[in-house]
């Protein structure tokens, strides 16, 4: 079995809600389903983002931990 793992960000609007998330997914479901793709799940994968050490320390900002949003894709 082969796997795909793409990430997915939504993006809404001030006035968008959750139809709109809704139908950007859908739409990226579709799209990977027209490869013959068969979408599996959502995952949330955690990772370090690095800090800028600045010149010398002075500016340095620390390192962040930031969440990222995955579609998991199957192809039998």
């Amino acid at each position: 079995m082969q796997y795909k793992v793409v990430p997915f960000t939504a993006s809404v609007a001030q006035n968008g809600g959750a139809g709109i998330v809704a139908s950007q997914l859908q739409a990226e479901i579709e799209s990977h389903a027209a490869d013959g793709w068969h979408y599996q799940q959502m995952e949330s994968v955690e990772t370090h983002v690095a800090g800028d050490k600045g010149c010398f320390g002075v500016g340095a900002q620390p390192g962040t931990l930031t969440t990222v949003k995955v579609l998991v894709f199957n192809k039998p």
